[in-house]
């Protein structure tokens, strides 16, 4: 199974994770054969890329949380952000805790109760690596945005052998760390194309509009508080909404600043694609100790798997090969199996990078016929 755009998914293909629409409701399950009206209407409905399954990469790639449980978060937020959004009108902050209605409250018990099921979903894998399995709507990007940021928060607070209270307030201020784009004018959330300088700076201030709008409710830990207002914060002052240093960002925070711009690089959209998996990684490690915690880079980069197994990749012999096992603390040198040479003797032979020092991965390939 592997992750494809779907410019490049070919008719009669098979998929291999199920589709859902905005409301978390099935559209196309797991190993229907896709034909050329289907794959249309994938592309209509703005899902930029899909799991599909060939001849070279028909195992099952396990998601960090089952994907019912995904979806699940997803709806949460959703209804959460809509519908405070709704009831709130622009910039709308509160002076006590009894200004909130019960529908609001019943939100954020409900994110609470999410954040506790995500947590355990994790706990209960063997081996907490990161590799995301999340094909996403851009109708529904924010939100599923949201949750990736969580799940990315965990896997870095598990490395950390962060206590389960920590996990949780990681977990929802993760989870809500955008909150305060709902209370953003509309004009600015549904404007097409490039944002005015103007208009940039009124986003970047989410983060004060979503910790006001949090300060008097009894359901938030402070310390989820304190992660929505200092996510766009950097080690170095050069941050946003107060510039703090790195002497004055809790690390929480720092762990889902890296968690967010992570899952922004890492993820197609419609004005951009997605950046190579190395050069996300290489992004991090040259901002580390500038935008980026250092101690809390060195240790993502040792947990992440940016090439899944079952990945066709590019190798720098011009070799085509299928990524067959990832290593440990190695995440961009993979073992591979060769299977497109020049050199016959040269197929289905094994390369591990761990030690083939020599060659390195190029490119990730979506179009392949051997």
């Amino acid at each position: 199974m592997r992750l494809v755009p779907i410019e490049n998914v070919k008719p009669n293909t098979v998929l291999g994770k199920s589709l859902y629409d905005v409301d978390g409701r099935i559209l196309l399950r797991a190993g229907v054969v896709l034909r050329e009206n289907t794959i249309a209407k994938i592309k209509q409905i703005n899902i930029l890329s899909i799991y599909i399954v060939d001849k070279y990469s028909d195992e099952e790639i396990e998601d960090i949380i089952k994907p019912e449980l995904r979806q699940k978060a997803i709806i949460t937020i959703k209804e959460a952000f809509s519908n405070i959004g709704r009831l709130n009108g622009k910039n709308a902050v509160r002076d006590r805790e009894s200004d909130y209605t019960w529908q609001e409250q019943s939100y954020f018990y409900n994110i609470g109760k999410m954040a506790v099921s995500i947590i355990d979903d994790i706990l209960n894998r063997k081996d907490v690596m990161l590799a995301l399995v999340d094909i996403r709507s851009m109708n529904n990007y924010t939100y599923s945005h949201c949750v990736n940021v969580a799940v990315i928060s965990l896997t870095l607070g598990i490395a950390f052998q962060l206590p389960k209270k920590k996990l949780e307030a990681l977990c929802i201020g993760a989870l809500i760390h955008d909150i305060g784009k709902s209370l953003l004018p509309k004009e600015i959330l549904d404007k097409q194309g490039d944002l005015s300088d103007e208009d940039k700076e009124i986003v970047k201030q989410h983060p004060r509009l979503g910790y006001k709008y949090l300060s008097s409710t009894y359901n938030i830990n402070s310390l989820s508080k304190l992660i929505v207002l200092q996510h766009h914060e950097r080690p170095d002052g050069n941050g946003y909404p107060d510039g703090l240093d790195k002497d004055n960002i809790v690390d929480l925070s720092n762990i889902v600043s890296i968690a967010n711009i992570y899952d922004n690089l890492s993820t197609d959209l419609p004005s951009k694609r997605a950046m190579f998996p190395s050069d996300v990684l290489e992004f991090l490690m040259s901002n580390a100790g500038t935008m980026f915690d250092y101690n809390i880079v060195n240790t993502f980069c040792r947990i992440v798997i940016p090439y899944p197994k079952g990945t066709i990749v590019e190798i720098s012999t011009g070799e085509t090969a299928i990524v067959e096992e990832t290593v440990p603390g190695f995440p961009l040198r993979p073992t591979l199996k060769i299977i497109e040479s020049n050199r016959v003797s040269r197929i289905n032979e094994k390369v591990e990078l761990i030690k083939e020092i020599s060659i390195v991965i190029t490119k990730v390939k979506y179009e392949f016929q051997a």
